[in-house]
């Protein structure tokens, strides 16, 4: 029930003009004291405690655009605009990640929008700290395998990138893997 008016106060906030303009006052990559979303932070697996850093990571909006070549070339063959090929989200991520490299990603969610730039909340945890080495629902990430995640798509967004991820409760994934299709050519 609580959730429920978490979810409806934050929804009521998105337009909120003085919420934006202290966001673009921000620089890039900045970190928070606590999540503006709680519940879904906790759904990511925050927790309020030390080894936790919550980040605001602003992305800009549009397609890439490629510098104009001057000279000697048909008009016509001079695309420049690219989609990237992956989502805002895992971008702002990757920009989290980059910055702080010593944590790692565990997830993150869409907080605010405007003509030019979208901002997304970055959860990321301190391997190294004790608390998070002590606490077993966590210590998960201290494996090897889950080094470089934002990177290597495992996070939700990168999950949902690579069609790994449905949207319903309990959905299948999108595609089957490469190697099943390989294997089902191979047949």
């Amino acid at each position: 029930m609580l959730a429920k008016y978490m979810r409806k106060s934050w929804k009521e906030s998105i337009g909120d003009k003085s919420r934006l303009a202290a966001l673009r006052g921000q620089s890039t990559v900045e970190r928070v004291e606590r999540p503006s979303r709680i519940g879904r932070a906790h759904s990511l697996g925050y927790k309020a405690k030390q080894g936790f850093v919550v980040l605001d990571v602003k992305v800009k909006k549009g397609k890439r655009k490629r510098p104009k070549v001057h000279g000697g070339r048909k008009p016509s063959k001079a695309g420049r605009f690219f989609s990237l090929g992956k989502s805002g989200q895992v971008v702002a991520e990757e920009k989290a990640a980059r910055h702080y490299h010593n944590l790692e990603v565990l997830g993150s969610y869409f907080i605010a929008e405007d003509g030019v730039s979208k901002w997304f909340e970055v959860v990321m945890v301190d391997k190294h700290h004790p608390s998070i080495r002590s606490d077993s629902d966590i210590s998960w990430i201290l494996e090897r395998q889950h080094r470089g995640r934002a990177f290597r798509g495992l996070t939700p967004a990168g999950k949902r990138g690579r069609g790994l991820l449905g949207r319903g409760r309990g959905s299948e994934k999108v595609r089957p893997s490469y190697s099943a299709s390989f294997r089902k050519k191979g047949k």
